[in-house]
């Protein structure tokens, strides 16, 4: 059975359920002739939310399907039965993921470890039955509350991998062997560059408490930083390690340029990249060019500042040491900030805002309060109608539609519904 493809970007459609309606219904028993109001409420609808699950390390659940609605609530019955309410729909996503705005690029949530939950979608609210509507001067209200639509959103899920070490060097230096030599992955392997195409992930064990978590990047090329050779898919995900190993090829026709190129690259396209801790080795000390060329690289190296190792991924040769090293440097580091549960995602817009447009011969009227009370509305019940219109003279809207110069007769737009505009 062929392994799981790797994606770390994808764009989706989320929307969340309506809300029941309610319901306008009176007490009908014998021996009962004038029975109160007793219309039940609506259920609420599903929202859509993203957990964390720390099984999962790519986005390929989402490869084929892109839109995801939750379920609607259930209406309200007589005898004041409330409507059931709609299950959750729980979407789950790795840990590293973000989440962006499709349409204005906002980070609108970043989850990082097991348990953070994010609201992408809110489930609309159950409508109120004519239960809710009595009072001393109507007791018998014909007037309810239709459910409250569900939000749709199109949003961008990003994922950069969350690894303590991640393994960064030029194509064929030997990373995969590296992290195969460290952890239990098995990462595809072959003596040609580009091999790897995917970033792996493997676990290594330091001792029965202590484990770490290495990525390996797969190779970058002059000019990555600016997307060429798929730079950003990988430079992306170097940003949420903490320590790098930077492995030089032994056999390269020269490593030292080699090493300065990767750090351009990183410092290109993000400075916080360039000043992570960074630990050099030279890999293929197994074969006697790299162990010829050795001593001339580690002075160069020391020179710059950096204590260099010598290793052989393809024997193991002193790479335990070289992880034994990357994990006293990742302690010598403050720890990253807990996660938390995430709210709602919800666009900072005032609620009860609206505008007033033309559309050719007719008047449409933009807002959400508008348009999600419109849609709660039961418009063939005279009393419903009545509340919708003192609603739109507590927002100001008749002043704004006569300002903007609407006539009687003139045709106002409200979501899908068309009111006629009467003085």
């Amino acid at each position: 059975m062929p392994e799981p493809q790797f994606l770390d970007e994808v764009e989706i459609t989320v929307r969340s359920g309506k809300g029941g309606d309610g319901m306008v219904h009176f007490r009908r028993e014998l021996y009962v002739p004038r029975g109160g109001p007793d219309g039940g409420d609506g259920g609420r609808g599903g929202s859509v939310l993203l957990d964390v699950d720390p099984s999962l390390r790519t986005l390929y659940t989402f490869r084929f399907k892109k839109r995801f609605v939750a379920a609607d609530g259930k209406p309200g019955g007589p005898s004041q039965r409330s409507g059931r309410g709609a299950e959750d729909l729980i979407l789950r996503v790795p840990a590293g993921t973000l989440i962006y705005d499709a349409a204005t690029s906002e980070l609108v949530g970043d989850l990082t470890e097991a348990g953070q939950r994010l609201v992408l979608a809110k489930g609309g609210r159950g409508g109120r039955g004519n239960q809710h509507f009595a009072n001393s001067r109507n007791q018998a209200p014909r007037i309810a509350e239709k459910g409250e639509p569900g939000e749709e959103k199109t949003l961008r899920l990003e994922l950069k991998l969350i690894a303590d070490i991640g393994i960064v060097g030029v194509p064929n230096a030997g990373k995969s062997t590296l992290l195969a030599a460290l952890t239990n992955a098995k990462p595809k392997i072959a003596n040609y560059p580009f091999t790897t195409l995917q970033p792996n992930l493997g676990v290594a064990a330091l001792d029965d408490e202590t484990s770490l978590v290495l990525a390996d990047i797969p190779g970058l090329i002059e000019g990555a930083h600016a997307g060429k050779g798929l730079g950003h898919d990988f430079l992306r995900h170097i940003q949420r390690t903490r320590v790098l190993i930077h492995l030089l090829d032994g056999l390269a026709e020269d490593p030292l340029a080699d090493f300065t190129q990767i750090n351009s690259e990183l410092a290109l396209f993000d400075p916080d990249l360039a000043a992570k801790p960074q630990i050099v080795a030279l890999n293929k000390m197994d074969l006697a060019d790299a162990q010829a060329r050795w001593p001339q690289i580690e002075t160069a190296l020391k020179q710059q500042g950096y204590a260099p190792m010598a290793i052989s991924a393809a024997t193991g040769k002193d790479v335990r040491a070289l992880l034994a090293r990357a994990a006293r440097e990742l302690a010598a580091l403050p720890q990253p900030a807990k996660g938390e549960e995430l709210p709602v995602y919800r666009p900072e817009t005032d609620p009860r805002e609206f505008h007033v447009e033309r559309e050719g011969a007719d008047w449409r009227l933009r807002g959400a309060s508008l348009e999600r009370a419109a849609a709660m509305t039961y418009w063939e019940h005279d009393q419903s109608v009545r509340r919708f219109q003192r609603m739109l003279r507590q927002l100001g809207v008749d002043i704004a539609l006569r300002q903007a110069g609407v006539k009687a007769g003139d045709t106002v737009k409200i979501g899908e519904y068309e009111l006629e505009w009467q003085e």
